[in-house]
């Protein structure tokens, strides 16, 4: 048995997935013609209480696109220091936007209206104009922290009365709504563009939307196209976001479950010097000195169970719609009995 821990976008489509997928109705989405796509973009602008939304390759597509439809050339965007726009989509802001970032530490990721209010840019030709503030929920650095809804609002009004755009990375938004009980249009009216990923937590094989006010959907499409993301007969892939959509929502709560389970299990191993909180399917830990990430992995491998070497120090794991209670077993085994 092979445990695959490295991340939830390692999961396979499930047979009723499949089958989704062999039923779709499909057209040539570059011409408009895709009317499964057209089904989950308005499915997701509904869920989200937006205006319109795209459909996209990837989630670093779906950011890109919302950073640069918000931005002009020189602009400046606030975000977290370790968020996923800036720390894990090659230099896209600068390459794609050609804007800079203002990197906030937060609390756990999570950046606050204290944090933004002083590095808001004046309208000093010297300094770059501050033109968007972006959160991620939830946040990957973190271990999966997420905002709650009050939080969101308040930065999101706060930027709103400074003239500010907003951007949300949802990648594992209904990760955090999950935690929450909110609804997802409760979060999504407070933005301007907002990115949801199907192929992490949702389990889809292929893609991401990005929701959207209704000024913003055209130079979406057009930013889609110019990123190299125009597909055609993608209903096949919209099929299975759809399907994910409808069934692997409500089942989130499972991966968070068995990820706490992890957790409390590394707080007690020997080689583990501290564990991040474990708030949704993200586990993170670091290693003490003596035991390397690399030497980990190697060990962990040789027993069938794969995980991801975080930094110089640290290991992630992730739980996923392919992981399940004998897999966990399995998993709890593995750890409890490493020796270094």
């Amino acid at each position: 048995m092979t445990i695959d821990l490295r991340s939830d976008t390692v999961t396979k489509p499930t047979p009723a997935m499949l089958e989704a997928m062999m039923q779709a109705q499909v057209g040539d989405d570059v011409f408009g013609e895709d009317p499964t796509v057209k089904q989950l973009e308005e499915k997701c602008a509904r869920l989200l209480g937006m205006d319109a939304a795209v459909y996209c390759p990837s989630g670093t597509m779906t950011n890109q696109i919302g950073i640069k439809v918000l931005t002009q050339p020189y602009d400046e965007v606030i975000c977290y220091k370790g968020a996923h726009i800036y720390k894990y989509e090659g230099g896209g802001l600068a390459g794609n936007s050609h804007v800079s970032a203002r990197l906030l530490t937060g609390d756990r990721g999570r950046i606050s209206v204290e944090e933004i209010a002083p590095n808001i840019n004046s309208s000093d030709s010297h300094y770059p104009r501050t033109s968007v503030v972006a959160l991620e929920n939830t946040v990957v650095r973190e271990a999966g922290s997420f905002y709650t809804l009050k939080q969101i609002e308040t930065v999101c009004d706060f930027a709103k009365s400074k003239g500010l755009k907003t951007h949300l990375d949802g990648a594992r938004l209904f990760n955090a709504l999950t935690e929450t009980g909110d609804r997802p249009d409760t979060i999504g009216i407070h933005f301007d563009t907002v990115s949801v990923c199907l192929s992490k937590g949702l389990g889809a094989p292929v893609g991401s939307v990005l929701v959207c006010k209704k000024e913003h959907e055209a130079n979406a499409r057009r930013m889609r196209k110019v990123f190299g993301g125009g597909m055609r007969q993608a209903g096949f892939l919209a099929a299975a976001g759809l399907y994910a959509l409808d069934h692997h929502i409500t089942r989130l709560k499972e991966d968070h479950a068995r990820a706490k389970v992890i957790g409390k299990t590394a707080e007690k191993l020997s080689f583990v010097k501290s564990v991040m909180p474990v708030d949704t399917n993200i586990i993170i830990f670091e290693l003490i000195p003596e035991v390397t990430p690399e030497r980990f992995l190697l060990a962990v491998a040789g027993q069938g169970l794969k995980a991801l070497a975080f930094s110089a120090t640290e290991i992630r794991m992730v739980t996923h719609l392919d992981f399940d209670d004998r897999q966990l077993e399995k998993t709890i085994d593995v750890l409890s009995k490493l020796r270094f």
